[in-house]
C-alpha cells in the first residue's frame, strides 16, 4: 500500500470515463486468445475515446494493447521505472511516456491519470497492482471502478478464492461485489462507465480518511 494515499473521501457520483489504467502481463501467454482480447479491448477503448494508461512496455500484452489503441487513433500514456526500460523495452511510440524512479512512483502516477482500472491476464505484478487499487477502493480512499476482463476463465480461480475469503469472514460481501468482471470488452466498458459507489458500503477507514483534509 504504497503510493495511492488519497486527499479526500470519494464522491458517490460517477465521473466521465476518459482514461483507463490497464494492468497486464509483459508476456503474451501461451493462449492466443489473451493477445486477441488485449487487441479487442484497445480497439474498443479507442472507439469510445477512452485513453489508455499502462506500464509503458512494448512487449507482451502491454505492447499489444498499446499498439491496438494507437492503431485505432487513441491516446496512450506509458509509465515505466528507469530500471525496467531495457527489461520491458519501453514503448517509444506512445503519446506520452513517463520514465519514473521506481514502482511506487509508477503505480501512483498511473492511478492518478486513470478514471478506472482493468486487469487483463498477467502474472504476480498484475495481481499486485490489481489488489492495491482494490484495497484502496475497499478502504474508501478512491471511488474509481476496478474490473477484470476474464478471458476464457483465466480469473475464475481468483474469484473462487475471493468467495472462500468471504465465506471465512475475511472479506465483506459488499467489498467482494465491488470487483467487476466481464468476459467481453464492450460489456466491461459499459459497466465501468455506469459505475458509482453503491450506497451502504461500509468502509474500514472512513473515519481515518476524513482526517486527511482536502
Amino acid at each position: 500500500m504504497s503510493a495511492l494515499l488519497p486527499s479526500s473521501l470519494p464522491s458517490p457520483l460517477p465521473s466521465p470515463l476518459r482514461s483507463l489504467c490497464v494492468y497486464c502481463g509483459a508476456s503474451s501467454g501461451h493462449d492466443p486468445a489473451h493477445a486477441a482480447m488485449a487487441r479487442a479491448l484497445g480497439a474498443a477503448m479507442a472507439a469510445r475515446g477512452i485513453a489508455l494508461v499502462y506500464g509503458g512496455g512494448h512487449v507482451g500484452l502491454m505492447g499489444i494493447i498499446a499498439d491496438a489503441v494507437l492503431a485505432a487513433g487513441g491516446e496512450v500514456t506509458g509509465v515505466i521505472p528507469t530500471a525496467l526500460v531495457s527489461t520491458e523495452i519501453s514503448h517509444e511510440r506512445v503519446t506520452h511516456l513517463h520514465v519514473v524512479r521506481d514502482m511506487h512512483e509508477r503505480k501512483a502516477l498511473m492511478a492518478e491519470k486513470a478514471d478506472g482500472f482493468i486487469a487483463l491476464p498477467g502474472g504476480i505484478g498484475t495481481l499486485e497492482e490489481l489488489f492495491e487499487v482494490m484495497t484502496w477502493l475497499q478502504l474508501g480512499y478512491h471511488a474509481k471502478p476496478v474490473a477484470v476482463l476474464n478471458v476464457q476463465g483465466f480469473y475464475d480461480g481468483l474469484f473462487a478464492f475471493l468467495d472462500t475469503q468471504q465465506e471465512a469472514g475475511f472479506l465483506r460481501p459488499e467489498h467482494r461485489a465491488l470487483l467487476i468482471q466481464e468476459s467481453e470488452p464492450g460489456a466491461l466498458l459499459d459497466r465501468l462507465a455506469a459505475f458509482s459507489m453503491p450506497e451502504g458500503v461500509s468502509f474500514f477507514s472512513r473515519r481515518a480518511a476524513s482526517t486527511l483534509g482536502p
